[in-house]
C-alpha cells in the first residue's frame, strides 16, 4: 500500500516567499527604501551579478512590489519605485535588520543605526491592534485558516490541535 504524501500547508508566508524570499530580492527592496532606484546603483550597493539582479527586478515588478519607470530614452533606462505592496514591506525590512543587528552583528556592533524623523533610534514593535499587547514569538497561538465553505471565515487549523 502506497503511503499518502502529506500536502504542504497553504500559507501566506510561503506565498510571500515566492516573491521576496530570495536574498537578492530583499536587498533590492532595501535599496529602493534607501533611495537607490537605478540598476547600476543597485549593482554597486548589493553586489549581485547583473543577470541575477535583472531577474530579481523582473520578479519584483511582476509580483507587484516594484514599478518600473523610464527616465531616459537613449539608451532606455529605468528607475524602480515601491508600489503600495512594496511600501508595506517596510516593517519586514526594519524587523529583519533589527534581528540581524541583535544576533549577527560583530564586535564592532551594527553597521548602521537608523533613526525615526523624531531623532530617536528606530525599532520595530509588533502589537495586537485590538488589545495593544506586544506580540511575542514564544507565545503559542492556534492559527486560524480560512474556510472556503464558510465564505472565507476563519476556523481553527485541525493540524494544530494535535
Amino acid at each position: 500500500m502506497a503511503s499518502k504524501t502529506p500536502e504542504p500547508r497553504i500559507c501566506s508566508v510561503a506565498r510571500s516567499l515566492e516573491v521576496v524570499g530570495e536574498k537578492w530580492a530583499l536587498l533590492v527592496v532595501r535599496e529602493v527604501f534607501l533611495g537607490n532606484r537605478r540598476f547600476d546603483e543597485m549593482v554597486r550597493r548589493i553586489g549581485a551579478p547583473r543577470d541575477t539582479l535583472a531577474a530579481r527586478l523582473r520578479t519584483l515588478v511582476e509580483g507587484g512590489i516594484l514599478e518600473r519607470r523610464q527616465y531616459s530614452d537613449h539608451p532606455a533606462r529605468y528607475e524602480y519605485f515601491l508600489t503600495e505592496a512594496g511600501l508595506d514591506l517596510y516593517p519586514v525590512i526594519v524587523t529583519l535588520r533589527e534581528w540581524g543587528d541583535k544576533h549577527l552583528a560583530g564586535p564592532e556592533g551594527p553597521p548602521a543605526v537608523f533613526e525615526h524623523r523624531c531623532g530617536h533610534p528606530l525599532f520595530s514593535h509588533l502589537v495586537c491592534d485590538t488589545c495593544g499587547e506586544s506580540l511575542r514569538g514564544d507565545e503559542r497561538r492556534r492559527p486560524r485558516v480560512a474556510s472556503p465553505a464558510a465564505g472565507g471565515s476563519a476556523k481553527a487549523d485541525p493540524a494544530e490541535a494535535r
